[in-house]
């Protein structure tokens, strides 16, 4: 096995339990314990808004899931099938109508009463609501009101078809079911980290920030599953290495591995333990903020696109085994592109003429940010020699999770517009809409930190989410990703590997590209 400077006792100082308890969410909920019955994973970072119309990460939604109910969930295979979640039934009856039908029994607690078809409305219109301005108001765009018809039973009533309604729409964050009662009676009807209630298999036990979520299983929830494990145990732990190190501790069932450390493991694997490996919806880039003074000059933007190797970052950051991107929409998916316009290779001398034709011959400093991970930062060291080799210096400078998915949202963050040129990467849902949706101006200072502010990308987005015929908006999609590119704010990168280690004493339940789905984890 790979050696790596991190010792068990750093480990478990790092992230085990530690110091004065969180206050316990939902006390009332009738808990079941178990000694030695917790499943104990790893993700990259804590939680921080577990609020479904104002997630900020994969790891809220990995917990959302176990939180809150929704109509209908993803498969734990490798397709991107749906099957039935907390609804008892659901039926497209036209273009514009879906009827539904809950499952009986199931209520929030807290005492908050059973969860009814007017919770579904008020979710969902919330979402859509211009007034609540969530980021997710786009999947909702054609919702015109859900009809409630019955306390278990309702409509889903639409402008006009939409074809990601049941590829990421319901099945995803936005189709998450909050409580009515619960959230009006909130200021500004919504919270963060302390939902008012839940109503799913598990509730929030404890939670020590940036050490340790515990979460708990609901004795009787009604929504159709009843988990193997009394408490789930969730590790905050940003390095994926730190997290291999815990695993081979014996302080974790199951943990993602970094890119560099499969072909090791996968020639000697560890003693009662299996890797899997998926093809994730994530897409990795390196994002300029065309705001930023330095970089307002298309020239310089394109300059720095054609500066960077992508063969030498997958090189040196990814061994090898991650592929290229062609944009930001994975293969596989409707609107994949067949090549980048910028080769993969880059072009130094493009790179100088560029700088030249923009009158920064003469090169320049700047900033490169990212993510504090190990792989990220061999990436940035990458684009930091591509930059010295056309004459501009960059500095790398990294960031904790909870500081970094911040720095573009000027709501959060007064210096938002200090960014210049950002390694990013983004998880998705399989529709192309959930890539182009993220770059609109609308997303301008919330998650389009590259300020890219072009209305003829946004309509054409918004077109494609209209359009049913496949091959129609797979020429949309391409056209949009060309248009990104050619505004200099990108550089595709690569979509990665997940590489998922797991104790052969659970069965674990992952979607096609390894999402977790917990309350699906099986003692073997």
């Amino acid at each position: 096995m790979t050696k790596i400077p991190l010792s068990r006792r750093r480990f478990v100082q790092a992230s085990a339990a530690a110091g004065a308890t969180a206050a316990v969410a939902g006390a009332t909920a009738p808990y079941v314990y178990a000694d030695g019955d917790t499943l104990r994973v790893r993700n990259y970072s804590d939680i921080q808004a577990l609020d479904p119309a104002y997630t900020l990460s994969a790891v809220d939604s990995d917990v959302q899931r176990v939180l809150f109910p929704s109509l209908i969930e993803f498969k734990q295979d490798d397709t991107w099938d749906w099957q039935l979640a907390s609804a008892e039934s659901i039926e497209q009856v036209d273009d514009t109508h879906i009827n539904f039908t809950l499952r009986p029994g199931m209520g929030w607690t807290n005492g908050f009463g059973a969860v009814t078809a007017d919770d579904v409305k008020f979710s969902f219109e919330r979402i859509a609501d211009p007034e609540m301005q969530s980021p997710y108001a786009e999947d909702w765009s054609a919702l015109d009101h859900v009809e409630v018809t019955g306390d278990l039973t309702g409509t889903i009533v639409l402008t006009e078809p939409y074809a990601p309604l049941w590829t990421t729409t319901l099945p995803s964050v936005s189709g998450q079911i909050v409580s009515r009662k619960a959230v009006e009676g909130l200021e500004g009807k919504r919270f963060e980290a302390t939902p008012p209630c839940v109503s799913g298999p598990y509730d929030i036990a404890n939670w020590m920030p940036s050490q340790k979520l515990v979460l708990a299983r609901i004795d009787g929830w009604a929504g159709g599953v009843t988990p193997d494990f009394a408490t789930i145990e969730m590790l905050p732990i940003s390095d994926e290495q730190a997290a291999e190190v815990g695993f081979l501790a014996g302080e974790l069932d199951f943990t993602t591995v970094p890119v560099t450390s499969i072909p090791q493991l996968e020639a000697d694997p560890p003693l009662n333990s299996t890797m899997v490996i998926k093809p994730p919806l994530k897409y990795v880039w390196v994002g300029i903020n065309e705001d930023n003074p330095q970089f307002t000059d298309v020239r310089v933007r394109q300059a720095v696109q054609y500066a960077i190797n992508v063969d030498q970052i997958l090189e040196a950051a990814y061994f090898g085994l991650a592929a290229p991107a062609t944009g930001i929409i994975p293969p596989g998916l409707v609107g994949h592109r067949a090549a980048s316009l910028v080769p993969n290779a880059g072009d130094p001398d493009m790179a100088r003429d560029l700088l030249e034709q923009a009158g920064m011959g003469g090169g320049f400093s700047c900033r490169i940010d990212a993510l504090n991970k190990s792989t990220y930062l061999a990436a940035c060291q990458v684009i930091q020699a591509n930059l010295a080799d056309v004459g501009i210096e960059a500095e790398i400078n990294v960031h904790d999770p909870g500081v970094w998915w911040t720095m573009g949202d000027q709501a959060a963050n007064p210096n938002y517009n200090d960014l210049q040129i950002m390694y990013n990467r983004f998880s998705s849902n399989p529709d192309p809409g959930w890539y182009t949706m993220w770059f609109t101006p609308e997303q301008v200072g919330v998650w389009n930190w590259e300020r890219w502010d072009n209305t003829e990308f946004q309509a054409l987005h918004r077109k494609a989410l209209i359009t049913m015929d496949p091959a129609v908006r797979q020429d949309m999609y391409v056209e949009m990703q060309n248009m990104m590119e050619e505004s200099g704010c990108y550089r595709f990168i690569t979509h990665e590997l997940t590489a998922s280690l797991f104790s052969n004493n659970i069965v674990p339940a992952l979607a096609a590209d390894g999402t977790m789905y917990w309350k699906y984890f099986k003692k073997a």
